[in-house]
């Protein structure tokens, strides 16, 4: 059974990101540090990308309450939305 062989591969993040630049695939990569094999580089640069993405963070709990002014002209939207539609149809004489 071996030991677990950790490496400190944030360290290496800018000169693995050149090395990409310059052509170099995973397993060369992970060849030239002497890493067990190439997902050690794979997800540094998966986790990497992430991080880049700056993602809006999920909402969580109950959506806010509409108040009833919210309500009223929604339904008033709705409805012109309708009549809007009814002239539509009738003009175009399907209904």
């Amino acid at each position: 059974m071996s030991k677990r062989n950790y490496t400190h591969v944030q360290h290496y993040l800018p000169e693995i990101l050149a090395m990409v630049e310059a052509g170099k695939t995973q397993r060369e990569i992970a060849e030239h540090y002497g890493f067990k094999d190439k997902h050690v580089v794979k997800r540094l640069l998966e986790r990497e990308r992430k991080n880049k993405l700056q993602r809006i963070p999920k909402q969580r709990g109950r959506k806010p309450a509409k108040t009833l002014a919210e309500y009223k002209y929604e339904n008033k939207r709705l409805l012109m939305e309708n009549k809007l539609l009814r002239d539509f149809l009738q003009s175009t004489e399907r209904k």
